[in-house]
Order: C-alpha cells, then sequence, then structure tokens
C-alpha cells in the first residue's frame, strides 16, 4: 500500500467523510477515484497534494444520494487536478501496436457488433470510439481506455487472440462488457464493477462481474 493513504484517509476524515471503511492510494491511471461495496475509498496518490476543493470534490462524488448534476460536477473538478504532476506515472509500455491488415475483417465484423449491441442494448446512445485488436492482452479479454485529465473514453480494446479463437457468442459478451462500462463514462458514472455496473449487466443479460470462464481450445479459462 501506498504511504500516502494515511495522510488521505486523515484529510478526508477531517473533511467530512463517512462511511468509509478505509482508505487505499493507488498508481491506475485510468479509474482515478472509485469507492467499492466494501467500503473502501481507491484513490490516486496524486491527490495528497490537491487543494480541500478537490478533496471535497471526490467526496461529493463518492457519497450515496448525490444528485447527478452534482456529481457530474464533482468528476470534472476532481479530473481537472494534474495528480501525474504531483506523482508520475511510471515509463510507459513500449510502443503502442498499429493494425494489420489481416485484421480488418475482425475490425469490421467488431464495429458491426458494437451498432448492433448500441441499438439493442443502448438505444444507439453510446458515442462511437475506435476498436481496437491487440497481441499483448493474454489475461484480459477486452479493456475501455479513458482519457487522464476528462475521464473521456478514448477507445476500446479487444484480445485478438479471444476474438480469433473464441465462440463469436463469448466475443459478443466481452463487446457487452466493456460498452456496458463506455455507457457508464458516458452518463458519468465510476468506471468499475461497482454496484451500477451489475445492474446494468444484468439488464442488458451479461454476468455482473469482472471475471468470467470462456471454453477455449476444450478448457476452461478464467480472465479477469
Amino acid at each position: 500500500m501506498w504511504p500516502e493513504a494515511a495522510a488521505l484517509a486523515s484529510r478526508f476524515s477531517a473533511l467530512g467523510l463517512t462511511r468509509v471503511r478505509a482508505v487505499e492510494a493507488h498508481e491506475n491511471r485510468t479509474v482515478m477515484v472509485s469507492l467499492d461495496r466494501r467500503g473502501v475509498l481507491r484513490v490516486h496518490r496524486g491527490y495528497l497534494f490537491a487543494p480541500d476543493t478537490v478533496l471535497q470534490a471526490i467526496i461529493r462524488f463518492v457519497t450515496p444520494g448525490t444528485p447527478r448534476a452534482v456529481r457530474l460536477r464533482a468528476q470534472l473538478e476532481l479530473l481537472a487536478f494534474p495528480v501525474n504532476d504531483y506523482a508520475p506515472a511510471p515509463p510507459p509500455a513500449p510502443g503502442r501496436e498499429r493494425p494489420r491488415p489481416e485484421d480488418e475483417e475482425l475490425l469490421r465484423r467488431l464495429d458491426l457488433l458494437r451498432g448492433e449491441l448500441n441499438r439493442q442494448y443502448f438505444q444507439d446512445g453510446l458515442p462511437s470510439i475506435p476498436i481496437r485488436l491487440s497481441r499483448r492482452m493474454r489475461t484480459r479479454l477486452g479493456e475501455l481506455t479513458l482519457e487522464d485529465r476528462t475521464g473521456r473514453p478514448v477507445e476500446i480494446a479487444m484480445s485478438r487472440r479471444h476474438v480469433e479463437r473464441d465462440l463469436w457468442s463469448e466475443v459478443r459478451q466481452t463487446l457487452l462488457h466493456e460498452l456496458v462500462h463506455l455507457w457508464q463514462a458516458d452518463v458519468g458514472l465510476t468506471v468499475d464493477h461497482g454496484p451500477a455496473f451489475r445492474r446494468k449487466a444484468r439488464e442488458v443479460g451479461i454476468e455482473p462481474s469482472a471475471l468470467r470462464t470462456v471454453l477455449s481450445r476444450r478448457r476452461a479459462v478464467r480472465y479477469a
């Protein structure tokens, strides 16, 4: 655990944060702030250097019952604070994968599927963002990437191994899972696997979990 956690917990407590069992610090640049069902508040360690007004915005953002408009303003305020200026991110991974010509047909099929799912479950209301096939994804099926500062959805990455080898019904579940995350970002919710995710997942008919077992090459594989 990062040593900033205790200092953050003390500041949040002084500012009136309640109903939180513990505070944890992290360096995740995708989900800056989240509150899980156990009552654990996870915040980027760079917020230790933020003024009280930003920490108060975090409190409004995670407090149950906060009106949606107030929560959206709080989200914009907390995302505007430059956490990476105070807690620099680790060195970036090797250069981004470039799309290959042989991926074009798979990407076309994924884009058609995305349109179908958007119409069926989200009334065509989700923003259109790029879909990328990743050869590097080994333990994940898919991932929604968000912009650091604004929380704006940037792309959906799908494991090429998964798309190429597994049943299309399994790929459909994975893409729908990521579209539920896209829906969270679009309506101003925290992008996580908390209660809002689980409710929406059940509504669209997928497993309400971060994990699932996929039948791949005659064996069950558990993916995060």
